[in-house]
């Protein structure tokens, strides 16, 4: 029998392409994955494919993605055996263990002891968003941190992914969550992970760039918003976030490293957004930010 291939798509490109050539490689990918360079300043984006497929797919959506950021990326490419390629992934994605209340485990274990812990059942082909990332662990313990504090009843997460923060929602605070993804890939594995998981009664998942949805604008003012995206999309959005977060509410904003913070809080902070915590996970930072009941000088 012939072996069977996947293939490696990769391009190295500065932040502000980052997202873009994300959403490119995932027309056609199975799974992408975004790393920063160490300086911070570029971001390695990869994806992972059938071999071949959807090659007129993928050359129209660099292009667009080219246009719209102004950045010709380099794409390298690379065949890997498919055979023994779950396996290792499966291999390299046990249970983790996640501050005082969650944990992650893959759907290739038997069911286990939770130790009283919140289990979040995600799928080993999909490990980009299973929570191995620094900035997913600093999300979850901060929705840790306020399930000590509150209960939000209108909850909102902005570039979903898997669903794993939205999932944590739901099963941490037993409130509706939405869930918006901008990737058709993300909104159908964000929705089988909600079956999976029983909370599809609480879950609901749609596609939508941004806060640019009548569901996104029709659910708001929420009182909890998570957004574990980029940096400048978050600086971007800011505005947004402040106009659709209700008194008393609180953002988790991730996807940071701790040299870009700085600039994400000042941005919102101008907008009258108060700094309340931050997470640290490695290089990357969590914040937490809430709006006041009253805005100064009000």
């Amino acid at each position: 029998m012939r072996p069977v291939f996947l293939e490696r798509l990769a391009v190295t490109v500065p932040e502000a392409a980052a997202a873009a050539y994300e959403a490119a490689l995932a027309e056609v990918c199975e799974a992408t994955a975004l790393f920063a360079e160490p300086d911070g300043n570029f971001w390695h984006v990869e994806g992972i494919r059938r071999a071949g497929a959807g090659e007129q797919t993928l050359v129209a959506a660099l292009a667009v993605a080219e246009t719209a950021t102004g950045v010709a990326a380099r794409l390298e490419r690379g065949l890997i055996p498919a055979g023994g390629w779950l396996a290792r992934n499966r291999a390299a994605f046990p249970e983790q263990r996640i501050g005082r209340r969650f944990a992650i485990r893959p759907t290739h274990l038997p069911p286990g002891p939770s130790s009283g812990r919140i289990t979040l059942w995600l799928d080993a082909n999909l490990a980009f968003g299973s929570g191995e990332h620094g900035s997913t662990r600093g999300c979850l313990r901060a929705l840790e941190a306020i399930a000590r504090r509150r209960r939000p009843r209108r909850i909102f997460d902005l570039g979903t992914g898997s669903g794993i923060l939205a999932l944590a929602a739901a099963r941490l605070f037993h409130r509706p969550v939405l869930a918006s993804d901008i990737e058709p890939f993300a909104v159908r594995v964000a929705r089988e992970n909600a079956k999976r998981n029983s909370v599809h009664g609480l879950m609901r998942v749609c596609r939508a760039d941004g806060w640019r949805h009548p569901a996104v604008r029709a659910g708001a003012p929420y009182d909890l918003v998570t957004a574990n995206i980029l940096a400048r999309p978050l600086c971007a959005m800011a505005r947004d976030l402040a106009r659709h977060l209700a008194p008393g509410g609180e953002a988790v904003l991730s996807g940071l490293l701790a040299t870009q913070s700085r600039a994400v809080l000042a941005a919102h902070r101008r907008l009258g957004l108060l700094f309340k915590s931050a997470v640290r996970e490695g290089e990357w930072t969590t914040l937490v930010l809430h709006r006041p009941e009253q805005r100064p000088g009000a």
